[in-house]
């Protein structure tokens, strides 16, 4: 990934909020076909379904060797999970993330879903992740720098119980599915690049948090990403354009 943080144009950005919106409906796809009985290879269908009928392109399918459209990951699985014979059934928890290119622009977002009746930690393990998101993008403003964001979202998360993943963080994105600058979950304990926010910048911006230990471990497939202490986890994600006043959540369409 270069370290060149694209700054983006009118026109780019109407793009941008096109491919974004059919990622978020996208997700919507993916939450509706979250329920008892159905396999994670069937979510991916609906979502990929979704995506191409809309004039778009799955990003992630094929990306760095990728095979599906979405990743679906179940309980302890953080991200990447790969879609598959696995059935989900109530009681657990499912994470959808996905990408979408539309004329040459990447829209991504996530979110993690019930299926059927879940646990009291389940539910606030998903409340609390999808609202650090909010907490963090108080700080999406220009003027502030990248590590406010994820300062934010690490004090909310850890003041109720929960960790925040230091192994992988959000991102620029537009013509790439992944550009500078990176946007961590946390504040960082050693110097890394932490840029002013400027307008026209577009960021992801995506808790991942475990209800136990935050570190992590990559299953042999190569991809899936599970807590190490095999405690639920949970994500939530969504493309932000940073402006000259509040930050506009481009993938919030659709979204619960």
């Amino acid at each position: 990934m270069s370290d060149t943080i694209y700054i983006k144009s009118k026109s780019e950005i109407e793009i941008m909020r096109q491919a974004a919106k059919i990622a978020a409906g996208a997700r919507s796809m993916g939450r509706q076909a979250v329920r008892d009985g159905l396999t994670t290879k069937q979510i991916d269908k609906a979502v990929h379904e979704f995506i191409v009928k809309s004039g778009a392109k799955p990003s992630c399918l094929g990306y760095a060797g990728f095979p599906a459209a979405t990743c679906v990951s179940v309980n302890e699985q953080v991200i990447h999970g790969i879609p598959g014979k696995r059935v989900v059934h109530n009681g657990d928890i499912v994470s959808i993330d996905l990408c979408a290119t539309y004329k040459g622009f990447v829209g991504d977002c996530a979110g993690t879903y019930p299926v059927g009746e879940v646990s009291e930690e389940a539910k606030k393990l998903i409340a609390v992740t999808r609202q650090a998101f909010f907490e963090g993008i108080k700080f999406a403003k220009v003027g502030y720098r990248i590590a406010d964001i994820g300062a934010a979202v690490q004090e909310y998360v850890e003041s109720n119980g929960f960790s925040v993943v230091r192994d992988y963080v959000g991102h620029g994105i537009g013509r790439s599915m992944h550009e500078a600058p990176e946007v961590p979950n946390y504040r960082p304990e050693r110097a890394r690049p932490n840029p002013r926010l400027v307008e026209g910048m577009t960021i992801c911006v995506e808790p991942m948090v475990c209800a136990g230990d935050w570190h992590v471990n990559v299953l042999a497939d190569g991809w899936t990403v599970v807590s190490a202490d095999h405690s639920l986890a949970a994500h939530y994600e969504n493309t932000i354009l940073i402006t000259d006043g509040e930050p506009e959540i481009l993938t919030m369409a659709d979204d619960i």
